[in-house]
């Protein structure tokens, strides 16, 4: 939460902050928080992702799209660490993320949270616990202001009257906000959210999107969020990185807007259009968020012919 959460990770006895004013967007001149080069994932002799290479900025909020087996989730466990890349390298605020050792990489581990897909809460545990067991391992807060800070992240989400029930006790829904809510407990300026509608009802789903933008304009948090879901792509995302099983490479990165509507490959107008000749998968044109000077006159139509 900007400086005062800061101050709540310096000072283990500060008052947790509930609430934070609008964080503004980071020049864009500035040094990108997350930037990836020449990256290829591969297992063995089997290549699945070869030559990517993009840059996200301090708030914003990038899609990693694609079909199916196209790599999305592999790239998001190579950005995290999990896995070294084959070629080509990752780093987030200007490090290696696979070449940092010891308290250095500590130290980046704090820079950002992750939410997997299935939320992967411990089920033994409160909501409100697991929360504050991130805190445990990564600061020296006492008990009584892991505890507060863990309540503000779920008041946050809109879950500090779910603190106390167990995973099982709430809907996937609240699970998906919980998780992104422990995904926020040591301050981090990036989350990592790997398919967080996944599984969810419609409504759920558009829940959770604004979710999302409201972090973002609250704390000013930076986003990397995997999914295939076209209605959250087109709400969430200022930029969609889109990857392609059959060449294994980044083929587009640029507005869902101008993905859908004006991209040169053909393949990816009809992944936006959810195939050749569909219906726009965007919202109406006026309520979609759009960035870069793509946006169109209110009642403009959206779609476009895949084959133009």
């Amino acid at each position: 939460m900007g400086a005062a959460g800061d101050n709540l990770l310096d000072a283990p006895r500060a008052a947790p902050a509930v609430a934070a004013a609008a964080a503004p967007v980071r020049d864009r001149a500035e040094e990108p928080l997350v930037r990836v080069e020449g990256f290829r994932a591969a297992f063995g002799r089997r290549v699945v992702l070869d030559d990517v290479s993009f840059v996200v900025h301090g708030g914003e909020i990038v899609v990693l799209a694609g079909g199916s087996g196209c790599g999305k989730s592999t790239l998001l466990k190579h950005m995290i660490g999990l896995h070294r890349p084959a070629a080509g390298r990752i780093l987030i605020d200007g490090v290696d993320v696979s070449q940092v050792q010891g308290e250095r990489r500590r130290a980046l581990l704090r820079t950002f949270g992750v939410s997997y897909q299935p939320g992967a809460l411990f089920g033994s545990m409160s909501l409100s616990r697991n929360i504050e067991l991130v805190m445990e391992e990564f600061t020296d807060l006492p008990p009584a202001a892991r505890r507060a800070i863990a309540l503000s992240k779920l008041r946050l989400v809109g879950l500090e009257r779910a603190a106390e029930q167990l995973p099982s006790q709430v809907s996937g829904g609240m699970l998906k906000r919980a998780a992104i809510a422990r995904a926020m407990a040591v301050e981090p300026k990036i989350l990592f959210l790997d398919e967080p509608s996944a599984g969810l009802d419609p409504i759920s789903s558009a829940e959770l999107d604004q979710l999302i933008l409201d972090l973002r304009r609250m704390l000013g948090m930076t986003f990397v969020v995997v999914t295939h879901e076209l209605p959250s792509i087109f709400t969430i995302a200022d930029r969609c990185v889109v990857l392609d099983a059959a060449r294994k490479t980044k083929v587009a990165d640029e507005t869902p807007a101008w993905l859908r509507d004006e991209c040169e490959d053909e393949w990816v107008r009809q992944f936006f259009n959810r195939g050749a000749g569909g219906e726009s998968a965007g919202p109406p044109t006026a309520a979609t968020p759009v960035a870069a000077g793509t946006q169109r006159p209110a009642g403009t139509p959206a779609q476009k012919d895949a084959s133009a």
